[in-house]
């Protein structure tokens, strides 16, 4: 018990022999801020205690006339100082996102998830506004700052939205067939990016040309008629 008494009236002396910094010390350590800040050593707790020693407090207001936040800083020695940074609208991230590729992302995602538009885009090499490479998130970023739909099986099937696959199951052909007949216009389909995959809506399936076409394939003729400029007389494409 006597030694921790000894021990803490050690540690009274000693802090009663403490003295105050000088000016010419704080001075000093006010020009070695930055490099105390750009410290390697000095980890984000450093830096977090160091703001607190100086700023009493930050007031943020809007400039609504230069569409500026204004931050004013209350530093504890009584100066006060402004900073002025332009204000951020919501969406300004991505608004120079080619409007060819938010049209992209409206129609695969009608078929796709975040994921496999990433990858289609890339595939495409398609870059974001800031050249780099698509990422699920970067993707959900596009959707949400253009008002796009997430992908969802049940919308997909509600409103009829097909991949290839998908379509030419449906019909009773194979993918490259089917193929075949959007590129010719029998059928209509899009394709958002134009090394893509189409994106196929299940009413255009239903059209009297639609629903003959298996049965033309089955004849083996894969194309509409067609009338040459060299023939007097109508013809079939067979292919």
């Amino acid at each position: 018990m006597r030694a921790i008494e000894a021990r803490i009236v050690g540690t009274s002396e000693r802090d009663t022999t403490t003295t105050p910094g000088t000016v010419e010390e704080f001075q000093n350590l006010a020009s070695d801020l930055e490099a105390l800040w750009t410290d390697p050593q000095a980890d984000e707790r450093t830096k977090k205690r160091l703001l607190r020693t100086l700023i009493r407090e930050i007031v943020v207001d809007i400039d609504e006339n230069t569409s500026e936040v204004v931050l004013l800083f209350h530093w504890r020695s009584g100066v006060h100082t402004p900073l002025r940074l332009p204000r951020r609208r919501r969406g300004q991230g991505s608004s120079h996102t080619p409007q060819r590729i938010v049209d992209a992302g409206r129609g695969l995602s009608r078929i796709y998830s975040d994921d496999m538009i990433a990858g289609v885009l890339n595939r495409a090499k398609l870059s974001t506004a800031r050249g780099n490479y698509w990422t699920r998130a970067l993707v959900t970023s596009l959707r949400c700052n253009h008002a796009i739909q997430c992908y969802d099986p049940q919308r997909q099937n509600d409103e009829g939205w097909l991949n290839l696959s998908q379509a030419a199951r449906l019909v009773g052909v194979a993918n490259r067939t089917l193929r075949v007949a959007i590129e010719q216009g029998d059928i209509a389909a899009e394709r958002p990016i134009a090394s893509g995959p189409w994106v196929v809506n299940r009413q255009s399936l239903q059209t009297d040309t639609a629903v003959r076409f298996p049965e033309r394939v089955r004849l083996g003729r894969s194309t509409p008629m067609v009338r040459s400029s060299a023939q007097t007389t109508l013809e079939l494409s067979i292919e």
